[in-house]
């Protein structure tokens, strides 16, 4: 069973986000703060990382850093999800910082089991 990491600072998304993946078998982990996610990444050691590049006070795209910076974390793989940027925008985001993925809210479930898949080679 894969582990994912959910970042997002909206409770009711982080709430749908993690059901909809543990009932598809997945184990979630979830942070409301990119302090939280950068602890929780370290001690869990996830298979993925599902993180809102938006969270309040500029937290996703210096998490996103952290994360590639320390040896014990760079490889895990991360998607970006966020409703500040067209699905355009973000896409191009997460390929000018080297994430393996991005997921524009709101989006359909099964886009998001669909990404996750992918990226774990599912």
């Amino acid at each position: 069973m894969a582990k994912l990491l959910l970042i997002e600072d909206e409770p009711d998304q982080s709430k749908m986000i993690k059901i909809r993946l543990e009932t598809r078998g997945y184990q979630v982990i979830t942070a409301h703060k990119a302090e939280d996610g950068i602890k929780l990444a370290q001690e869990e050691k996830p298979d993925l990382i599902l993180l809102d590049i938006m969270l309040p006070g500029g937290g996703g795209e210096g998490f996103f850093e952290n994360l590639k910076k320390s040896y014990n974390t760079m490889l895990i793989p991360v998607i970006f999800i966020s409703a500040k940027f067209s699905p355009k925008e973000l896409e191009e985001k997460a390929d000018q910082l080297g994430a393996e993925g991005a997921i524009p809210k709101p989006f359909e479930p099964e886009e998001l089991i669909a990404k996750v898949r992918e990226i774990l080679g599912e």
